[in-house]
């Protein structure tokens, strides 16, 4: 009787493990989602400073811009991102810092007209006090999903 409630625990713990695969493979999209195309930002550009542009493959631009500025931890931002050459079914900005796990802090933005997808969002504070994050800028359009990562440097 001991072997047959060890041999049915073994087998449950198996096939959680198996259902837990299968649904954190059935969830990496959202968490690491593949980009189609990656655009490049203008080198030298400071979000800190001002609003960033960049070039997309195959034609097209888009411009970050984060406010208020220098860019602070645990305060609301102002986040807007202008696409022109392109038509987005969806805007994303992924924050996530360069060198450790800062948890997913992704927000959708709506339209405000005129190319502009505005929104809020909130960086969490460091326990090192400074971070490099990168925001990237994830659009989705019918036929494909463009990322663009931004670099910049908070509580430096």
């Amino acid at each position: 009787m001991k072997f047959v409630k060890s041999h049915a625990l073994n087998l449950a713990m198996i096939a959680a493990l198996v259902v837990t695969a299968v649904i954190g493979h059935r969830m990496s999209p959202l968490l690491l989602p593949k980009a189609d195309l990656t655009g490049s930002v203008e080198p030298g550009c400071d979000l800190q400073r001002r609003a960033c542009p960049a070039k997309l493959p195959g034609g097209g631009r888009i411009e970050l811009s984060i406010t208020p500025r220098p860019i602070p931890f645990l305060q609301t931002l102002r986040v807007e991102v202008t696409v022109s050459g392109v038509e987005p079914g969806k805007v994303e900005v992924d924050f996530a810092g360069e060198s450790m796990n800062m948890g997913y802090n992704r927000s959708e933005f709506p339209a405000a007209g005129a190319g502009r997808y505005v929104g809020a969002a909130a960086l969490p504070v460091c326990v090192s006090g400074s971070m490099t994050w990168v925001a990237t800028v994830i659009i989705e359009t019918d036929r494909q999903r463009i990322a663009v990562p931004y670099r910049f440097d908070v509580g430096h």
